[in-house]
């Protein structure tokens, strides 16, 4: 090995190095409001979440040259969780539906016999599963802003960066997409004697 290899070989890892620190420094905080967004988007599946995180992580850290430092890397982070959340829905709708064993082995009144609120627990349960299902039974075109603008805190501009689209779009399906979880919340509190 002659010296211009092994200053070559040197000059490789310092950029790894210093690679590696900007990733950490850049990337990382934003892990938390990554699997906050993959909760939301996957129904609460932790597990699938933490996939999701795994996998985003994984492609930017893949593609860490092409990001631009100084510009905003928790929405270039989060478009890569939403077009992998994308793209495993895509192939998951056209497979098999998957069913937890916990689902199965646990039988009626497993749980929850000497709790001290047992219908406040229920109630809560109820009220959640059915706001979580409303804003899963939105189309994506309304479901991924209203998660990122109402569930994680996301202005109209930040939107706007991570799905790639103008900010008069996002107000657009952010519009739409309340007006359809209003609608289907209503209809739910109807049903269960809420509201008249």
């Amino acid at each position: 090995m002659d010296a211009g290899d092994e200053g070559s070989e040197k000059r490789e890892v310092e950029i790894s190095d210093d690679r590696r620190r900007e990733f950490e420094t850049e990337a990382l905080p934003h892990l938390d409001a990554l699997f906050g967004l993959a909760l939301r988007l996957t129904g609460g599946d932790e597990a699938r979440s933490e996939d999701l995180v795994q996998d985003a992580m994984l492609k930017a850290w893949r593609s860490w040259d092409r990001f631009e430092t100084g510009t905003n890397c928790r929405a270039w982070l989060m478009t890569i969780l939403r077009n992998g959340f994308i793209n495993s829905y895509r192939r998951d709708r056209s497979g098999p539906v998957k069913v937890e064993f916990e689902e199965i082995a646990e039988g009626p009144g497993s749980g929850g016999l000497y709790d001290a609120d047992p219908e406040g627990r229920v109630f809560d349960r109820l009220v959640n599963e059915h706001v979580l299902m409303a804003i899963e039974e939105l189309p994506a075109e309304f479901r991924v802003p209203v998660v990122l603008a109402d569930v994680e805190g996301m202005g109209y501009q930040e939107v706007a960066d991570t799905m790639g689209i103008p900010v008069g779009t996002v107000k657009s399906r952010l519009y739409r997409g309340r007006k359809r979880l209003q609608a289907s919340l209503y209809r739910f509190a109807v049903e269960l004697g809420y509201l008249p």
